[in-house]
């Protein structure tokens, strides 16, 4: 890949879908997509460029993307957040809440979350009045989210308890994937939604996730996503990131509770 046709791929995906590829990037860019150039016999990157670049809402560009910013999810990753959140919620004993997964990818997180809020319903220290929405810019990961289908190496920090109460694991030719429980699913939901772009109201919700997709933005694009994602939190809602992306930048006050984990400033 030359440097020009590098940089004008990098501008093409910073406009449509807000990612940043500094110089120091191109190599990933070059390995990721190599592959996929091989696949499809493309001879080269500028004629893939041209071919992504015809139709930014097209299936290609939507493989590109996902080729890009894929990578590694399981469930209970970081669990000091949700250790946080129960501690939370056990204070608060909420009646009813709303849950969004921002950046859901394969739906890891959101089913982790929906583990921890069947276990609290049952205890009775929340209501049966809870929801999660999970969304992503990636059709593909969201199809699979939906199917709710994992490799079981990826439920391996749930707990055994967990895993009989929430889990239906495969036999024969599924030997080795866990599909989650229709209880757990019921209270799931998916949909595609881009963070660079005007977030509709599909909130208020009373927790956000938007974990591990700011590195892949720019200062000025980490503040407007930022920004646009906490409108749909309520105030006194609580707000989780990525705990290595460090102290979020933004207009909206929030008070820091731990790495990672904030509190949105109440209505003055």
């Amino acid at each position: 890949m030359s440097d020009g046709t590098f940089r004008e791929f990098a501008a093409l995906m910073h406009a449509a879908v807000g990612l940043s590829f500094n110089d120091s990037k191109k190599a990933l860019v070059s390995s990721r997509l190599t592959p996929r150039l091989r696949r499809l016999e493309i001879e080269d990157f500028d004629a893939y460029l041209a071919l992504i670049a015809g139709d930014p809402q097209g299936e290609e560009f939507q493989t590109a993307v996902d080729l890009l910013t894929t990578n590694e999810t399981y469930f209970f990753r970081e669990p000091a957040h949700y250790e946080l959140l129960q501690r939370e919620l056990l204070a608060e004993r909420p009646r009813t809440l709303a849950v969004w997964s921002a950046a859901a990818s394969f739906g890891d997180e959101a089913y982790s979350t929906a583990m921890l809020l069947a276990d609290l319903q049952q205890q009775g220290s929340i209501g049966a009045d809870w929801t999660i929405l999970g969304t992503d810019i990636s059709d593909r990961v969201l199809r699979s989210a939906c199917a709710a289908v994992y490799p079981q190496e990826r439920l391996r920090d749930v707990t055994p308890q967990r895993l009989k109460r929430y889990c239906l694991r495969g036999e024969g030719e599924s030997e080795g994937l866990v599909q989650m429980h229709p209880k757990l699913s019921e209270r799931v939901r998916f949909g595609q939604l881009n963070l660079c772009q005007p977030i509709e109201t599909i909130g208020p919700f009373d927790v956000v996730f938007l974990r591990n997709v700011l590195i892949y933005f720019d200062a000025e694009t980490k503040r407007a996503v930022v920004d646009r994602v906490l409108t749909q939190l309520r105030p006194g809602g609580l707000f989780f990131t990525g705990t290595a992306e460090g102290r979020v930048s933004c207009a909206t006050p929030l008070q820091a509770l731990a790495p990672g984990a904030f509190r949105k400033a109440l209505a003055a």
